[in-house]
């Protein structure tokens, strides 16, 4: 989670709204973003979505199976949705988002058994860290 939040430090600097990600298979980082939807214009442009791309080219392969993501914030709908497609096989994540989060807060999309595939779920990890950089940012914005 280090690594996540060292993301989102970087896309605070940037203007970003701070939420960094980080993809691990096999005990190494395969791939780290955080957001860029301001810098790119691109409402895509998520740490997740961005990470997911980043390993599916480095890999060659869609499938992310045996992969663990850790992300700072928890996943939008359309993150969430994108871990299930790529098949990430756990997510780990700070920081609970009661706004948009899609993976136990708002909705379950991580646990849905009407999907096809489901996410091992670990949250709360260093949380009071990766909600504070979000607080500050919005404070510095207001």
């Amino acid at each position: 989670m280090g690594y996540a939040l060292a993301e989102a430090k970087q896309a605070f600097e940037l203007g970003e709204v701070p939420i960094g990600a980080v993809l691990v298979m096999d005990e190494q980082i395969i791939a780290s973003a955080h957001n860029m939807r301001e810098t790119w214009q691109d409402a895509t442009a998520h740490a997740e979505i961005i990470v997911i791309q980043q390993a599916c080219r480095k890999l060659n392969r869609w499938r992310l199976t045996g992969a663990t993501l850790y992300v700072t914030i928890e996943p939008c709908p359309m993150c969430a949705g994108a871990l299930i497609m790529s098949r990430v096989d756990c997510l780990v994540y700070g920081s609970s988002d009661y706004k948009a989060g899609a993976i136990e807060s708002i909705f379950n999309i991580g646990h849905n058994k009407a999907l096809n595939h489901q996410l091992t779920i670990r949250s709360g990890i260093r949380a009071d860290e990766c909600a504070g950089i979000m607080k500050e940012f919005f404070r510095q914005r207001r």
